[in-house]
């Protein structure tokens, strides 16, 4: 490995950091954007279809999860032995992803075949032209599931040995081409809502292929191996259940903001998905310090490492600030782009002090969530988000439907979960006993 390559991780300026980061950042976005296009090609269809897609997309939304949590688990483990100056080792890690994610998706295409039809009544409420639609779309989409999840632990690999490049073109030009297709096949084809489900399908399919190309030109041993599979199955784990209690704390909180009436939870849902908005740009650079943190501790860096989270969360904290100067700026504007409701907006900026408030304090969060995944001190962040949420979250926004505080209760709640999680990371920090080096932990 040449000396640049070893140095690299421990150098890591701004630049360098958003060399990372911007095409991360496009990489998450590609499929939140070709779903809106889905939503509005199929919104033309009717109602019945448009409510099939919110059933079927639930599923494979939840799919996708799964396989940013094999991304997220993969991309610590490769970027150590990178740093280590062992690519082949790095790439091997990709390779046991890989496998691990075709089984999860063989089995969720072969799991929709099969309950497909069970799965969509229970979402749907019921038997009726919603869940025979949503069983059609999602026996059809959930074809795409094996390439969906490949392209998932490819995006970790490659991540790991810091080249954002190729996952770059290898999910934007699948999302492209599908979201030419969709219109097509809905339409001139006739289709119809099937027409949506094959236009998923072949993108997953061909971004999948794309990765799985990618492996096969590196050149190395592509057999499984149970070891591996299993150690990165633990990471998987931990990071599964943290992402249980992400969303146990996300739908109470849009529960106790129904029982406050109609135009509170239109409101929450406004604030929400701005604040879901800003954590994906955000998540770009987690992605970034995964990378890097991994590779340096992987280096046996450990001075580098600490510096390099430092540097990170300094970064996370700024563009906070700059997220949060421009919400404050739209609080008169931007509810008004999502509802024409005058009691909607009221109850938005009931939401938004805090919604601004807490953008600093979320930046540095998920810029020392990435550190530590990086580190692949993924057990600390389990526990700490599952404290976070069932000591603090969740009892204050039941605390605020019992005590009638409102929506303003409910972001109040939001906010605490973010400065403890804060607290913890900064003392985690600060103790460094994150930073173990060495190719593995």
């Amino acid at each position: 490995m040449s000396q640049d390559t070893l140095t690299a991780p421990r150098s890591a300026s701004p630049r360098r950091i958003a060399a990372l980061a911007l095409p991360a950042l496009v990489v998450l976005a590609a499929e939140p954007l070709y779903v809106l296009v889905d939503t509005a090609v199929v919104g033309h269809l009717g109602r019945v279809p448009l409510a099939a897609l919110a059933v079927g997309g639930t599923v494979m939304t939840l799919t996708a999860w799964l396989g940013t949590v094999v991304a997220y688990g993969t991309t610590g483990r490769s970027a150590r032995r990178f740093g280590a100056g062992d690519r082949a080792a790095a790439v091997a890690e990709g390779v046991q992803a890989s496998w691990l994610a075709l089984g999860v998706g063989l089995l969720v295409a072969v799991g929709m075949q099969l309950g497909g039809g069970a799965l969509a009544r229970t979402l749907a409420g019921g038997t009726g032209e919603v869940a025979d639609a949503a069983a059609q779309w999602l026996r059809i989409a959930a074809l795409g599931a094996p390439g969906l999840l490949l392209a998932a632990a490819g995006n970790g690999w490659l991540r790991g040995i810091q080249d954002t490049r190729r996952p770059l073109w290898f999910v934007l030009g699948p999302n492209l081409l599908s979201a030419v297709l969709c219109p097509v096949l809905v339409y001139p084809v006739g289709l119809g809502l099937a027409g949506s489900a094959v236009a998923n399908a072949i993108a997953q399919t061909i971004s999948g292929g794309l990765f799985a190309a990618a492996l096969v030109g590196e050149r190395i041993a592509l057999r499984p191996r149970p070891r591996l599979i299993r150690h990165q199955l633990v990471l998987s784990r931990d990071l599964l259940i943290r992402g249980v209690a992400f969303q146990a704390s996300f739908l109470s909180a849009t529960a106790v903001a129904a029982r406050f009436g109609a135009a509170s939870v239109g409101a929450h849902q406004i604030a929400l998905q701005l604040w879901f908005f800003t954590a994906l740009v955000l998540d770009a650079l987690a992605i970034a310090a995964q990378s890097l943190v991994g590779a340096t501790l992987g280096a046996g860096d450990a001075v580098g490492a600490r510096a390099l989270a430092r540097r990170v969360a300094l970064l996370g904290g700024a563009c906070g600030v700059v997220f949060a100067v421009l919400i404050a700026a739209g609080a008169a504007v931007v509810p008004g782009w999502f509802s024409s409701d005058p009691q909607v907006r009221e109850q938005a900026m009931v939401a938004w002090p805090w919604f601004v408030a807490m953008q600093p304090l979320a930046g540095v969060v998920f810029a020392l969530d990435g550190v530590l995944i990086g580190a692949g001190d993924v057990r600390y962040l389990r526990n700490l988000t599952v404290v976070s949420a069932l000591g603090g979250f969740l009892p204050a926004i039941w605390l605020a439907y019992g005590l009638d505080l409102g929506l303003g209760g409910i972001w109040a709640g939001l906010t605490l979960f973010i400065v403890l999680r804060l607290a913890a990371l900064l003392l985690r920090l600060r103790s460094g006993g994150w930073a173990v080096v060495g190719a593995v932990r």
